[in-house]
């Protein structure tokens, strides 16, 4: 549908493009809110550097892990001891607490009042923390605060925050204690997060109830003054948002993209006069918009 040559939307300046965004925001009928990986970048849950040494320089140390994410997949090679005392910690700064910036927090301000919905490919959960309305949020790939079996035996996931604080409160060595190990309450096989990584992720009951609320606004909302708002979407799933955006703007001649990404803020030709891209800090742009 779209040509392969993509463009830099950057005829007009910043303070231009945060003003067009207002007045589109300001008369939108509705928002879809399309939030990948570099918003919660930008509220600055980074998984290396200072982050990461603060709260697992031992496993830096004894494995030779230096970041959060490859840590994720470096322990599965260790006894599920010491796999669980990395996960727990990682779930519990990750998912349980908010993000040191308050990005999300500014992002509802922007958007309270407004008709919206959040399709988000995050697992940190933190559009509910901020206190975005669980009825508009459709988590497509999961959740770090859910357990699921890892078979998978049954339809199912579970909460697993009093597992993971009583993992925290509870291992010594980089190590919890076995009894603390998950298992499936059916089948007795190890539970996993429920995060979409392969065919075994489970799409619960709430997933799909998720999934038919986003189905039905975008449905209800596909063809009025629309704005389909893009926050940090890189280049890993883009099916899933960025180029679902580009064809439900492309099919409704009064909808804008608005895409806001540090380093990736592109769209193709077919779209390019409704559209705007800005190449800046997701927290900084939303201040502004904010003023």
């Amino acid at each position: 549908m779209f040509s392969k040559i993509q463009i830099n939307k950057s005829t007009k300046n910043y303070s231009q493009q945060i003003e067009q965004i207002k007045d589109k925001l300001n008369n939108a009928d509705a928002v879809v809110i399309g939030a990948g990986a570099g918003l919660s970048t930008s509220a600055g849950f980074t998984y290396s550097g200072g982050r990461f040494y603060k709260h697992f320089s031992d496993f830096a140390e004894r494995y030779g892990i230096t970041d959060m994410y490859s840590g994720g997949f470096m322990v599965m090679r260790y006894p599920p001891e010491v796999f669980w005392a990395y996960w727990s910690r990682f779930i519990l700064i990750n998912r349980y607490e908010k993000a040191p910036k308050p990005v999300y927090d500014d992002l509802l301000k922007l958007v309270k009042d407004k008709n919206y919905f959040v399709l988000t490919t995050n697992v940190d959960h933190q559009f509910q923390l901020a206190g975005f309305d669980k009825e508009r949020l459709f988590y497509t790939q999961g959740d770090y605060g859910l357990f699921q079996c890892s078979v998978p035996c049954h339809n199912k996931t579970y909460d697993n925050y009093d597992t993971v604080i009583a993992m925290m409160e509870q291992q010594k060595d980089m190590k919890v204690p076995a009894e603390l190990i998950p298992r499936c309450p059916v089948c007795g096989k190890p539970m996993t997060m429920n995060l979409r990584s392969d065919d075994k992720f489970v799409e619960d009951g709430g997933w799909q109830k998720a999934a038919e609320r986003y189905n039905t606004f975008i449905n209800e909302n596909k063809d009025k003054n629309i704005v389909y708002l893009e926050l940090g979407v890189g280049g890993n799933t883009p099916g899933i948002i960025k180029y679902l955006f580009w064809q439900l703007t492309a099919q409704n001649e009064n909808a804008v993209y608005a895409c806001i990404n540090l380093g990736e803020s592109f769209c193709p030709n077919e779209i390019s006069d409704r559209s705007i891209c800005v190449n800046a800090d997701i927290g900084k742009v939303i201040k502004d918009l904010l003023e």
